[in-house]
């Protein structure tokens, strides 16, 4: 399965960089995206914004309290699949688009990669088909650079101090397909992806990031 359904790069050319943060849970995306935003300022001088999927919209929003809901036990696979893209194409076409239009860098924790991840590898949908729906929803509106901070699944299940939502919930074996998901994608794509070792110090991890954000073309320049 190709992680890139295009065939192409979908990189264009721009002022200010787009970078995912890709992952299970506990991995620590949120606090990384948030450290490199404020590195971005700090060392470059690249304002960037920070957002997510599901949920970087008011409409996405609303997708995201279904998706992530533990009533939803109905909610069949191939909704799941659909309602992310569809959170996408808004997040894609309000927020992430106009948003590096303007010269502005966008960091999202997740995108069409989760995904391909969790509903492809992890709900045992046809991992291509969900590529290239996702490509479709978001216009081939590809990242950068993806960060994948990977982490094994005792050392994530002992971060999450907290209530579980719907994919959490999920069992051990639903989490490692998605992780091998992970991996796949960034084996198959390793112009594109960074692997960092998730169960590393904080700032450790976020060293292992900037190292590879700083050599991107519109960083480095």
């Amino acid at each position: 399965m190709s992680s890139t359904a295009t065939g192409g790069t979908g990189r264009v050319d721009r002022t200010a960089p787009f970078i995912v943060f890709e992952g299970g849970e506990g991995g620590g995306k949120t606090t990384q995206a948030a450290l490199l935003r404020e590195r971005l300022a700090d060392r470059v001088g690249i304002e960037a914004i920070v957002t997510r999927q599901p949920g970087g919209t008011a409409i996405g929003a609303r997708l995201r309290s279904i998706l992530l809901d533990v009533d939803n036990a109905e909610l069949s696979d191939r909704c799941e699949a659909l309602l992310m893209a569809a959170d996408r194409a808004q997040h894609a076409s309000e927020l992430i688009g106009p948003t590096l239009a303007s010269g502005v860098g966008v960091i999202c924790d997740r995108y069409l990669y989760s995904s391909v991840a969790y509903q492809g590898y992890g709900r045992g949908l046809d991992a291509q088909k969900v590529a290239e729906i996702s490509e479709w929803a978001t216009a081939a509106l590809l990242p950068d650079l993806v960060v994948l901070i990977d982490i094994d699944l005792d050392t994530a299940s002992a971060r999450l101090q907290r209530e579980l939502d719907r994919f959490e919930q999920a069992g051990a074996d639903f989490h490692e397909r998605v992780r091998r998901g992970f991996l796949a994608q960034a084996n198959e794509d390793p112009s594109r992806w960074v692997v960092i070792d998730g169960s590393r110090s904080i700032d450790e991890v976020a060293e292992q990031i900037w190292d590879a954000v700083a050599r991107l073309p519109m960083v480095t320049q």
